[in-house]
């Protein structure tokens, strides 16, 4: 298998699939810090090691965003689950009827 790997851009393509490789970089790089920004990007984070051993991450904001959002959906999903096995489930049907009633209030 012939493997081609583009260094600046952080991709092995192998055949046909193309594996995105993690973009490692010491922290003494920020120095200069334009450089090292300018290589992070959405699914792209820039993993920064202090005495080689990973100790930072620097996300785009839109990824941020969404693990944020993600883990609120985590949580309310979790008191939900918990609410179910201690309160009992909600038939679909009863679900249904709820949502119908609620809309025929407005």
């Amino acid at each position: 298998m012939l493997l081609n790997f583009t260094a600046n851009q952080g991709i092995l393509r192998a055949g046909k699939e193309n594996v995105i490789m993690p973009n490692i970089k010491p922290i003494s790089d920020l120095r200069n810090y334009s450089d090292v920004l300018r290589d992070v990007s959405v699914g792209a984070p820039v993993f920064l090691t202090k005495n080689g051993r990973g100790r930072y991450a620097i996300i785009d904001m839109q990824d941020y965003e969404k693990t944020q959002a993600t883990l609120k959906l985590m949580g309310e999903l979790a008191k939900g689950k918990k609410s179910g096995e201690e309160k009992g489930w909600l038939s679909s049907s009863d679900v249904r009827a709820h949502f119908r009633a609620k809309a025929n209030e407005e």
